[in-house]
C-alpha cells in the first residue's frame, strides 16, 4: 500500500476505534491499579504484549531479524517509548490525572512542529492548525477548571507530563522519519515493547513498588485487556497507520481519547458525566473535521 496524503474512510474508522480503546484503557488502568502497582502494571503490559506480537509476527512469517537499517532507530524509539511512560507514571504522583491529561495531549502540537523540519511532505496549513487548536480547547473545556485550583507541587508533575508529550511526539516522528517507516508494524512495535518492558520493570524495582498485591479476577481481566487489545492489537494498528498515512492528521484524532476516557469512566465506573463532557466531544469533533476536511 503506497503512502497517502489524506485520511480515507479506513483510516478514520480505525482511528475512531483506536481512540475508543485508548479511552477505555484509562478506566482499565484505574481498575488494574487496585491490585497492581502502576509502573509494574505498565511493565507487565509491555512484556505480555511483546510475547503476543512476537508470536503473531512469527505466525504471519513477518521478517524480524533481517538487516534493514532499523536497529538503531528501533532502539531509539524503544527508549523514547519507555521514557514517555516512566514520566507519565512518575508525573502523576505529583499532579492530578485531569491536569496530566491536559499537558499530555499537547503531543499533537509537538508532532506538527517537528514535522515542519523532519517531514517536509506533511506541512500543516492554517486550517489544520485551527482545527487542532479547537480540538485542544475541547480538552480544556473538559479538564481546564483544574488548572485554576491551587497547584502546590503539581508543577513538577505538569512538567513531567509535558516531557512525556514531547517524547510521544518524538517517538511518532522517529518512526515516520527513519528506516522504521519502511519496516512492518509488528517489528516497529516490538522494538518499543521489548525495550520498555525491560526499563519499566527495572524502574518499578528501583521505586520499591510492591508489584501485584491484590490478584483478584477483575484486576487480571483489566491487565489482559491492556495486553491483548491495547498494547498488542491497537498499537500494531496505530503503527501501521503511521506508516501509510500523514502523522499530523492522525495525531489530531488523539484529542478524542481523553473525552472518550471520561465517557468510559461514566459508563464503566459510574463516574459523573457533566454537560462539559458532551461540549468537549462536540468541540473535539469539530476540530478534527476542520483539520482533516
Amino acid at each position: 500500500m503506497p503512502p497517502k496524503t489524506q485520511l480515507d474512510r479506513l483510516a478514520i474508522g480505525m482511528m475512531l476505534l483506536l481512540c475508543t480503546l485508548w479511552g477505555v484503557q484509562q478506566a482499565a488502568i484505574k481498575i488494574g491499579s487496585l491490585g497492581i502497582s502502576p509502573v509494574w502494571q505498565s511493565g507487565l503490559r509491555s512484556a505480555g504484549a511483546t510475547v503476543l506480537v512476537f508470536g503473531w509476527a512469527c505466525l504471519r512469517r513477518v521478517p524480524l531479524f533481517e538487516r534493514d537499517g532499523t536497529l538503531w532507530p528501533g532502539l531509539l524509539a524503544g527508549c523514547l517509548f519507555a521514557a514517555e511512560f516512566a514520566l507519565i507514571f512518575l508525573g502523576l504522583q505529583f499532579t492530578t490525572a485531569s491536569r496530566g491529561v491536559i499537558f499530555l495531549y499537547t503531543a499533537p502540537f509537538f508532532v506538527a512542529l517537528g514535522a515542519k523540519r523532519l517531514l517536509p511532505n506533511e506541512r500543516m496549513r492554517r486550517a489544520q492548525w485551527l482545527g487542532m487548536a479547537l480540538a485542544f480547547v475541547g480538552v480544556l473545556v473538559l479538564f481546564g477548571e483544574n488548572l485554576l485550583r491551587p497547584a502546590g507541587q503539581a508543577w513538577v508533575g505538569d512538567l513531567m507530563l509535558v516531557g512525556a508529550a514531547m517524547l510521544w511526539a518524538a517517538t511518532t516522528l522517529t518512526v515516520k522519519a527513519t528506516a522504521l517507516a519502511r519496516t512492518s508494524a509488528e517489528k516497529m512495535l516490538l522494538y518499543q515493547l521489548a525495550v520498555s518492558a525491560l526499563v519499566l520493570v527495572v524502574l518499578s524495582w528501583l521505586l520499591g513498588e510492591p508489584g501485584v498485591f491484590a490478584p483478584v479476577p477483575m484486576v487480571w481481566a483489566s491487565l489482559a485487556f491492556q495486553i491483548v487489545l491495547v498494547a498488542s492489537a491497537s498499537y500494531v494498528a496505530w503503527f501501521w497507520l503511521i506508516r501509510h498515512y500523514p502523522a499530523t492528521r492522525l495525531s489530531s484524532f488523539s484529542f478524542l481519547t481523553p473525552v472518550l476516557g471520561v465517557l468510559a469512566g461514566g459508563l464503566l465506573l459510574g463516574e459523573t458525566l457533566t454537560p462539559a463532557v458532551f461540549a468537549a466531544l462536540g468541540l473535539v469533533g469539530a476540530g478534527i473535521w476542520i483539520a482533516n476536511r
